[in-house]
This record gives structure tokens, C-alpha cells and sequence, in this order.
């Protein structure tokens, strides 16, 4: 199945921009805010870059993980190895 980069119906504080990006890389969503933070404050744009991508970025259905989980619930597991 392929991935899709899309906002976090589940992980979200303001527009699930950095839960999407930490779903699709697999990667824990606070590590994601944390760099998103760095970011912003040394190089000014991230705000910027934040609502641009809440804007743009499709929001995935929050049944979608769900019933992937129940159809297949190692798939994940799989994909990493």
C-alpha cells in the first residue's frame, strides 16, 4: 500500500501537520515538533511553512488507521523489516 502524507486526524494540537509528517515517516510525532520548533525560531520561515502545509495538506480519515490495523495489525511491523 502506498503512503500518503497527509495531516494526523488523531495526533494533532493545532492543524495535525507534524503527526502527519511523523506517520509517514515513522517516527515519533514529538521529535517532529521539535525540529518544527528549531526551525522556526533559527530560521524564522516555520510558522509560515506550518500554516502553508495545514492549508495544502489533505486530513487523512481517522477510521482509515483504524481498520488497517484490524484488516492487517503487523503491517507496520512488516514494512520496517
Amino acid at each position: 500500500m502506498q503512503k500518503e502524507l497527509k495531516r494526523s486526524a488523531t495526533d494533532c494540537k493545532i492543524f495535525g501537520v507534524c503527526g502527519g509528517i511523523a506517520e509517514y515517516f515513522s517516527i515519533d510525532s514529538t521529535l517532529v515538533r521539535l525540529i518544527w520548533v528549531a526551525v522556526t525560531l533559527f530560521a524564522g520561515m516555520g510558522l509560515l511553512l506550518y500554516i502553508i502545509a495545514g492549508i495544502l495538506m489533505p486530513k487523512a480519515d481517522p477510521m482509515e488507521r483504524d481498520l488497517k490495523d484490524v484488516i492487517n495489525p503487523d503491517s507496520d511491523n512488516e514494512a520496517q523489516e
